[in-house]
């Protein structure tokens, strides 16, 4: 049985996007969230609003993304992860909207670092000697 771990990003990007294929259906607006740690997609989903409030009830949205739309959706996704530079760990946002039948994709990585993995990295005399400095 093949693990997470041994998919590549843009394999997992892909899976993600294959499991939000209903939602996105529903949705034509909105921001797909996609969290990494070590290089393996953990946490994601759809952050939307699809309720329009209107006289009192809440209706539906009508439309969704199609099938060719999701598709353009998934490449800049793919395409995306070449901007990932040395990182391991953060989120990336893609905001999503339709307009005028085209889908629009602003995409924002986030790169995530713990200052505790630091202060394994680094030995303590060359923590010091940077503590000197600044001071």
């Amino acid at each position: 049985m093949l693990k997470t771990e041994q998919l590549s990003l843009a394999r997992q990007m892909d899976l993600v996007f294959k499991e939000l294929q209903e939602e996105l259906s529903g949705v034509s607006s909105g921001t797909v969230f996609v969290q990494i740690r070590n290089n393996i997609v953990g946490k994601f989903g759809i952050r939307h609003n699809p309720l329009y409030g209107r006289s009192g009830t809440f209706g539906d949205e009508t439309e969704g993304l199609t099938a060719s739309q999701q598709s353009s959706f998934r490449l800049m996704a793919l395409e995306s992860l070449k901007f990932k530079r040395r990182w391991t760990h953060g989120e990336i946002s893609y905001e999503f909207a339709v307009k005028k039948g085209i889908i629009m994709v602003d995409a924002v990585l986030e790169s995530n670092y713990n200052m505790a993995n630091l202060m394994i990295r680094y030995p303590r005399n060359a923590q010091q000697d940077t503590d000197q400095d600044c001071g």
